[in-house]
This record gives C-alpha cells, sequence and structure tokens, in this order.
C-alpha cells in the first residue's frame, strides 16, 4: 500500500508466507543511497524495549521477500506513473 513519501517511507507491506502466515504492517523505505528498498519490520514497545514482532530467521528468506515486494513495488509504481501520466 503505497503512502504520501516522507523520510524515505514509501508504503506497507503485507503478504502470505507459505500460503500458512500472514504477516503485516512491514515498512518500506528507500535505501539511504536513494537506490532501491529496505524493509522495517514491525515491533512492539514494551517498557524502555522494542521487541519484534516477527522478522526472518536467515539471509535466504529475508532476500526472498526482500525480491517479491521490491517487484511488487515497481510494479505498482510503474502504474502509478502510468496513470498520473496519461492525465
Amino acid at each position: 500500500m503505497p503512502v504520501k513519501p516522507k523520510d524515505g517511507l514509501v508504503g506497507f507491506a503485507s503478504f502470505v508466507l507459505d500460503g500458512r502466515y500472514y504477516v503485516g504492517s512491514v515498512a518500506i523505505f528507500t535505501k539511504l543511497n536513494g537506490f532501491g528498498y529496505r524493509l522495517v519490520y514491525p515491533t512492539k514497545k514494551v517498557g524502555e524495549r522494542n521487541i519484534n514482532l516477527f522478522h526472518p530467521i536467515n539471509e535466504e528468506t529475508g532476500q526472498a521477500i526482500e525480491t517479491a515486494i521490491r517487484e511488487k513495488v515497481s510494479e505498482l509504481f510503474s502504474e502509478e506513473f502510468d496513470e498520473n501520466y496519461d492525465e
């Protein structure tokens, strides 16, 4: 879901993993160098600590999720650009 960009935040992703797990509220930010995207998984503040609600436990899974989200984000932004350009 795209949002009005702010401080690098361009949207949030939700997806079903392995056909069994719903994962939501994953923030999508542009990378600091401006090329590509980075994902930030949700946390919950408990006292003074931020606890990870969920995140990939290995690099292979993290890369697979990042690739799938990056492809979808590119598709959505391309469609949005095309729609705005046609007006």
